[in-house]
C-alpha cells in the first residue's frame, strides 16, 4: 500500500497535463483578492531531481517536461511555477503538485498537504519549510474529509492517487459526492490515468451520472514511455471548473494531438 514513489515518474507527459491545468487555475483564482485554500490528498514528496538514478532509469521525464517544457510560454503559470522551483533547487528539479502550487499561492492562502508514506513524508516537510503549509501524515481521503468545508471556504482540491490500490477507482466517485455536499463551492479536480486496460472507465462512469456542477473532463494520450508501459494517457475530471479552463485544456489538447503515435 505504500510502495509507490513518484521519482521514477516525476515530469512524465500526464504530470504535464496535470500540472499545466493546476498551475492555470491556481493563477486564475488568485487574481481576486479573496483568500483561498488548497487541499491535495496525494501530495508525495513535493521535490523530484530529474537527474536521479530513479527517474534516468525509467525515462519518463525525457520523454515528458523535456519535450514539452517548450510548449508553454515564459508567462505561463506552469512554466513560472516550474522556473521558480530550478531557481531555488537547481536546474534539475521539478516541482511536484504542492511545491508547485506554492509559487502562486499568496501569504493569505492556506495549504493542507497529506502523505501517508513516511519517507514521502520526510521529505515533503523538507521541500516545504519555507511555505506555510499544514502536512498531514494520515491517509489523503480521510485528510480531505476532515478539512472540508475549510477555511477559508473558496479553495480548490487535488486528488491524485496513484491508483495502486484498486479499490480507489470505486471508492472515489462516492467521496466526490461528499466532498462536494459539504463543500459546494470548492473546485474538485480528479487525476487519474488512462491504461490500456481501461480500469479508469468505470469510475468515470459512475462520476458522470453523480450530476455535478461545471464539470470539465480532460483527457490526453501520448506515447508509452518504454515499450509494455499500461499508461497510455491521462485524464483530470473537475467540477466547479473555473472560467476560461476549457480554452486552457483545448491549447492543451492541440500539443498532445500532434505527438507522434
Amino acid at each position: 500500500m505504500l510502495s509507490y514513489q513518484h521519482i521514477y515518474h516525476a515530469g512524465n507527459m500526464a504530470d504535464v497535463q496535470k500540472h499545466a491545468l493546476l498551475c492555470a487555475m491556481i493563477a486564475y483564482m488568485g487574481q481576486k483578492p479573496k483568500p483561498m485554500s488548497y487541499i491535495e490528498t496525494h501530495a508525495g514528496r513535493g521535490l523530484y531531481a530529474l537527474d536521479a538514478p530513479e527517474a534516468v532509469k525509467t525515462g519518463e521525464a525525457a520523454a515528458g517536461i523535456s519535450i514539452a517544457e517548450g510548449w508553454f510560454a515564459e508567462d505561463h503559470p506552469f512554466r513560472r511555477a516550474l522556473s521558480a522551483v530550478r531557481d531555488g533547487f537547481g536546474a534539475e528539479s521539478y516541482g511536484g503538485s504542492p511545491l508547485l502550487a506554492a509559487q502562486l499561492l499568496r501569504a493569505e492562502d492556506k495549504m493542507h498537504l497529506a502523505e501517508l508514506h513516511p519517507r514521502e513524508g520526510d521529505a515533503l516537510e523538507d521541500a516545504m519549510t519555507m511555505f506555510s503549509a499544514k502536512i498531514h501524515r494520515r491517509d489523503g481521503f480521510e485528510m480531505a474529509q476532515a478539512v472540508c468545508p475549510p477555511e477559508p471556504r473558496r479553495g480548490l482540491m487535488l486528488i491524485d492517487p496513484s491508483y495502486e490500490i484498486k479499490s480507489d477507482y470505486d471508492r472515489i466517485p462516492g467521496l466526490i459526492r461528499q466532498l462536494h455536499r459539504k463543500w459546494n463551492v470548492g473546485v474538485i479536480a480528479l487525476w487519474y490515468p488512462i491504461l490500456r486496460d481501461g480500469s479508469q472507465k468505470g469510475m468515470i462512469s459512475a462520476l458522470e451520472q453523480e450530476n455535478l456542477p461545471k464539470v470539465l473532463r480532460h483527457e490526453v494520450r501520448f506515447p508509452p514511455a518504454r515499450a509494455g508501459h499500461r499508461m497510455i494517457g491521462s485524464g483530470m475530471f473537475i467540477l466547479n471548473a473555473p472560467y476560461g479552463l476549457e480554452q486552457e485544456a483545448a491549447a492543451l489538447s492541440a500539443r498532445f494531438d500532434a505527438l507522434s503515435p
